[in-house]
């Protein structure tokens, strides 16, 4: 049998006369790290795609670039332009004309050739790309 015991913000669990103390914070993390799974298959897949947004000054930026990993619900592309988490752009599927709003949820490292970005479409079609996934 196993007693819970709250004190202060750890909880204490007592199976058999044993302590173990998990702090609240490491909980959440834990259990927020199983639930950010992936939604769906993912593919490494040169698309050519053109990314859109506005600056804070209000100018529109037109970049060309391709994709270098595809799933239904976005991408990974590189871009040499920096890009800001949260950031709104638009993304077009040079190869069939498709336009669809997307935002900006992961930056990774700066390469020799750019900025690495995770990319989630707003609303996506779920034959955006053009491939089978």
């Amino acid at each position: 049998m196993t007693l819970q015991t709250v004190v202060g913000s750890e909880i204490s669990f007592r199976p058999f006369e044993a302590i173990m103390s998990v702090k609240f914070v490491e909980s959440k993390q834990a259990a927020t790290r199983h639930t950010m799974q992936r939604r769906g298959p993912r593919m490494n897949s040169r698309v050519p795609v053109r990314i859109e947004w506005e600056t804070a000054a209000g100018e529109r930026v037109q970049v060309a670039a391709h994709t270098r990993i595809v799933n239904p619900y976005g991408c990974m592309i590189v871009l040499k332009q920096s890009l800001e988490l949260e950031d709104r752009v638009a993304v077009t599927n040079v190869a069939t004309h498709s336009t669809n709003a997307a935002v900006v949820v992961w930056k990774g490292g700066a390469r020799p050739d750019g900025w690495e970005y995770g990319i989630e479409l707003v609303a996506p079609e779920m034959d955006f790309w053009g491939l089978e996934l």
